[in-house]
C-alpha cells in the first residue's frame, strides 16, 4: 500500500466522542443519543447584542425570534459599516474585539454578571500597528492565580440550605465559590440554580428544589425551564457545540416535563440565559420572509428562489461562546486585512521541500493562512519559522503540549523559537509582550491547530496586533478541540484563507496504515521490523491482562522501547478495560506502592489537567505540605494538596483525546468489546498515530474496527465560526 499525503482530506475536525476529556474522571466515549435529543446540534455566535424575544403580547414564536434577530443584525451592521473597507496600519479594529474579550473575561472571572454586557458597549480604542519592533515587557512566570474560594461565613450558609434541600454538603463550597457571598439566599429563591454546579443534574436540582418549595414548585416554574435551557447548551459544550438549534433545545425541554417548551426558550431569552441568532448566506437572514426586506423580486422568479433557499436555523447559545465566536471572526479578518504583502520568494528558494517552499511564499503574500499534513509535514511550519527569522522577523512556534514544543525545537534547532499555546497566552513562555498588551511577534504558527478551541483562540487573535502574520497548521483528520468550537475545520470550509496541502506523505508502516485510515481504508501493511503488531483478545479481562504483558516486558524486549516510553491508549475512563482499570492494573506491575499521598507514590506516571482541556502528563517526584510535587517535562510543578484529587489522575493509560498532540516512542491502543461503540474515523486515527516506532493493538472488537473507519465519521459539530467568516469574505 503507498502511503499517502494526509493534509489530502481534509474532513471535519470534531467529534464529540472523547469529549468528557476535560474532565478525566468522566467517560470518553462518544455520548450517544438521549432521550431529551439535545447531543448532537448546536451553534453560537459572538456579539454584545441580547437577543431577547421582547414582550408583545402573546407573540408567536417566529415573530418573537425574528423581532430579536433584526435587532442584532441592526448592531452587527453598524458595526460593520464602521470598518468598511481595508485597514491602514494604526487604524483602529475591525469590529467590538477588545470589548468582547473583555467581557468574555470578566464573566469568566465572577466581576460581572453575564447581562451586564447585553446593551451595547463602547466602541473599541484603535490599536497601534508596529511597523517597527516595540519596547517588550519582560513578564516573569509569576505563581498562578488562586482558584476563587467563598467566606467561610457563605459556605456555613449554603451548607445549612443544602442540609434543608437534602443535597450533599460537599458543594457547599463549590456552590458558593459559583454563586457569590449570597450563594445561600440565591438557592433559596432560585434552587435550580444548582444545575449550574459540575455532576449536578435535573433530577438532583428538581428533588433539591421539592424540599425547599414544596408544593410551590413544579416542572412549569419559569426558573426551572430558565436553569434547564441553560444546562442542555452547557451540556452541548461539552460536545464540542457552541450552542444548540432552537427546535432540539424545545424538544429536550418537552421530554424533562416542560408542557410549553416554547414559552420556555421565550423566558430565557428574554431573561438573558440565552442569546438567539439567525444567520445565513448575504441578503438569507431570518428576515428573509417579511415584505420590503428580500428585494424587488416577484413572480416565478422570486418562487423558484424560496423554493431554492434552504431554511436558516434559529440557534440558541451561551453568551460566553457567542462573545468568543464573533471576536475571534473580527480578528482573523483583521489579520487578513491588514497584512503588507512582502515577496518571500528568495527565503523560499532555500526551504528543504516544495511544500515547505510555497507555505513559505504563502506567509509572505497574507496575513492568514492555513496549513495541513500529517507528522512529517511539522517539518514545514518549522522550515517556515527559520526562514522568517532568516529575514530578521519575530517569529514564533506554539504547539498544544509540551512534547510538540520538545519536537519543534528540534527541528528548527532553537529553543527559543518554540512554546506551548497556554504558555504564550498566560505569560509563563515567549517572549512577552509590548507595552499595548500584544504578543511581540511578527509571524505566530500554531501547530495542532485542530485542538483550538473558540474561546482560547479568541483570546490568541486578540493578542496579535495589526500586521502579525498568523498560520495554523494541523492534520484535519485528529480528534478536534476537547473544548467547544471548531476553529481549525471553520477556518478550512469557509475558506478564509490560503491552505496549503503538504505534499510530504508519513513514512514507515505507522505513517502508511494511518494515511489509509485518514480515507477510510484499515489495510494490512508491511511490517518486517514489527513496527504494527495486532494482539487478538476474547475479553476485557484479557484485553487488560495482554496491555501490562506488552508494556513490562515485550515492547521492552522486543522492540527495545523502555515501559516509560510506552503510552496506553484506549476508549473509555470507565468500563473493564478503561483507563480507570489499566491504570490500576499498570502500577500494580510498573510502580507497586501504597498511595500514601493521595494514591500517588513517587516514580507513578501521572496527568495533570491544570485547566479543562488541557493534560500535561508528569512522573511524581515526591509531596509535602505544599502539595504534590511533579516533573512534567522537566518543568517542576507543585499541585496544591486540595487540588490533587480533581486535576491529577494516573496516566500509564490515557483517552486518545487526551493523547492528541503528544507522540511516544511506542503505543499500545486497546481495543476492548465494549469499546465498539465509541470507535470512529478519526479516534482511531488519532489513537494508532500516537506511535513513533511501534504500534501495538490490543484488539477485541472485530467487525467494529474497520467498520468505524469506513464509516463513522467525525461528529459534527454546529458553530457559527464559518457563517461569520464567510460574511467577512463577502464584505472585502
Amino acid at each position: 500500500m503507498t502511503a499517502l499525503p494526509r493534509g489530502e482530506s481534509p474532513g471535519p475536525s470534531a467529534t464529540g466522542e472523547d469529549a468528557a476529556a476535560v474532565v478525566p474522571e468522566e467517560p470518553t466515549t462518544e455520548p450517544a443519543a438521549d432521550a431529551d435529543g439535545d447531543g448532537d446540534d448546536g451553534a453560537a455566535e459572538g456579539t454584545d447584542a441580547q437577543g431577547e424575544a421582547g414582550d408583545a403580547p402573546a407573540p408567536s414564536e417566529a415573530e418573537a425570534e425574528l423581532a430579536a434577530q433584526r435587532e442584532l443584525r441592526e448592531r452587527i451592521e453598524k458595526r460593520k459599516a464602521e470598518k468598511e473597507g481595508p485597514i491602514d496600519a494604526g487604524a483602529k479594529l475591525s469590529g467590538s474585539a477588545a470589548d468582547l474579550l473583555a467581557a468574555v473575561r470578566a464573566v469568566e472571572s465572577g466581576a460581572k454578571p453575564a447581562n451586564a454586557f447585553f446593551d451595547s458597549p463602547a466602541p473599541a480604542p484603535a490599536r497601534r500597528a508596529a511597523p517597527t519592533p516595540p519596547p517588550v515587557r519582560e513578564r516573569a512566570p509569576g505563581p498562578a492565580p488562586a482558584p476563587r474560594t467563598a467566606s467561610p461565613e457563605a459556605v456555613a450558609a449554603t451548607t445549612a440550605v443544602l442540609s434543608r434541600g437534602g443535597a450533599p454538603e460537599a458543594l457547599a463550597e463549590p456552590a458558593a465559590a459559583l454563586l457569590g457571598d449570597r450563594a445561600a439566599e440565591v438557592l433559596r429563591e432560585d434552587p435550580w440554580q444548582l444545575l449550574a454546579l459540575p455532576g449536578v443534574g435535573p433530577e438532583q436540582a428538581d428533588g433539591f428544589a421539592r424540599a425547599l418549595l414544596g408544593a410551590g414548585c413544579g416542572p412549569d416554574d419559569e426558573r426551572r425551564t430558565a436553569a434547564l435551557t441553560g444546562w442542555l447548551l452547557e451540556r452541548a459544550a461539552l460536545q464540542g457545540h457552541t450552542a444548540l438549534d432552537a427546535d432540539q433545545v424545545r424538544t429536550a425541554l418537552a421530554g424533562r416535563g416542560v408542557s410549553d417548551a416554547e414559552a420556555a426558550v421565550q423566558h430565557a431569552i428574554a431573561e438573558g440565559v440565552v442569546l438567539v441568532f439567525q444567520d445565513g448566506p448575504e441578503g438569507e437572514t431570518g428576515e428573509r420572509g417579511e415584505t420590503g426586506e428580500t428585494g424587488e423580486e416577484s413572480g416565478e422568479d422570486a418562487e423558484g428562489a424560496e423554493e431554492a433557499a434552504e431554511p436558516v436555523p434559529v440557534l440558541l447559545g451561551l453568551d460566553r461562546y457567542a462573545l468568543a465566536e464573533e471576536s475571534l471572526a473580527d480578528g482573523l479578518a483583521r489579520l487578513v486585512n491588514a497584512c503588507e504583502k512582502a515577496d518571500w520568494s528568495q527565503a523560499a528558494a532555500a526551504a528543504p521541500s516544495p511544500s515547505a517552499a510555497e507555505l513559505i511564499r504563502a506567509a509572505g503574500a497574507h496575513g492568514l493562512v492555513a496549513h495541513t499534513g500529517g507528522e512529517a509535514a511539522r517539518a514545514e511550519p518549522a522550515a517556515l519559522i527559520a526562514a522568517a527569522r532568516g529575514l530578521g522577523l519575530r517569529a514564533l512556534g506554539a504547539a498544544h503540549s509540551a512534547d510538540g514544543r520538545q519536537r519543534l525545537a528540534a527541528q528548527t534547532g532553537d529553543p527559543e523559537t518554540a512554546v506551548t499555546l497556554s504558555g504564550l497566552l498566560s505569560g509563563t513562555e515567549g517572549p512577552g509582550r509590548d507595552e499595548e498588551g500584544a504578543l511581540a511577534v511578527d509571524l505566530l504558527v500554531v501547530l495542532d491547530a485542530p485542538q483550538l478551541d473558540v474561546e482560547t483562540g479568541a483570546m490568541l487573535v486578540e493578542s496579535l496586533a495589526d500586521g502579525v502574520r498568523l498560520v495554523l497548521s494541523g492534520d484535519p483528520g485528529v480528534l478536534g478541540s476537547a473544548g467547544a468550537g471548531q476553529v481549525f475545520a471553520d477556518v478550512l470550509a469557509a475558506r478564509a484563507c490560503p491552505r496549503i496541502v503538504s505534499r510530504t506523505p508519513d513514512s514507515g508502516p505507522i505513517g502508511e496504515l494511518v494515511s489509509g485510515i485518514g480515507i477510510g481504508e484499515l489495510s494490512q501493511v508491511e511490517a518486517p521490523g514489527k513496527e504494527v503488531v495486532i494482539v487478538p483478545v476474547r475479553d476485557a479481562g484479557e484485553a487488560v491482562h495482554r496491555t501490562v504483558q506488552l508494556v513490562a516486558d515485550s515492547v521492552p524486549r522486543a522492540i527495545g522501547v523502555p515501559s516509560g516510553d510506552t503510552q496506553v491508549i484506549t476508549v473509555g475512563h470507565g468500563g473493564s478495560a478503561g483507563t480507570r482499570a489499566l491504570n490500576e492494573a499498570l502500577k500494580q506491575r510498573l510502580n507497586p506502592g501504597p498511595g500514601r499521598f493521595g494514591g500517588f507514590d513517587p516514580g507513578d506516571r501521572v496527568a495533570h489537567v491544570p485547566a479543562p482541556g488541557r493534560t500535561v502528563p508528569g512522573v511524581v517526584v515526591s509531596a509535602d505540605a505544599e502539595g504534590l510535587h511533579l516533573d512534567c517535562a522537566g518543568t517542576p510543578v507543585v499541585v496544591p494538596q486540595e487540588r490533587v484529587a480533581a486535576s491529577v489522575r494516573h496516566a500509564w493509560a490515557l483517552s486518545a483525546h487526551q493523547a492528541a498532540g503528544m507522540r511516544w516512542p511506542a503505543a499500545v491502543v486497546v481495543l476492548p468489546g465494549d469499546a465498539a461503540r465509541g470507535l470512529s474515523r478519526p479516534w482511531v486515527y488519532t489513537a494508532f498515530g500516537r506511535g513513533e516506532r511501534h504500534l501495538s493493538v490490543v484488539h477485541g472488537v472485530d467487525q467494529a474496527l474497520p467498520r468505524a473507519v469506513a464509516e463513522v465519521p467525525a461528529q459534527e459539530r454546529t458553530t457559527r465560526l464559518r457563517t461569520l467568516l464567510e460574511g467577512s469574505r463577502q464584505e472585502q
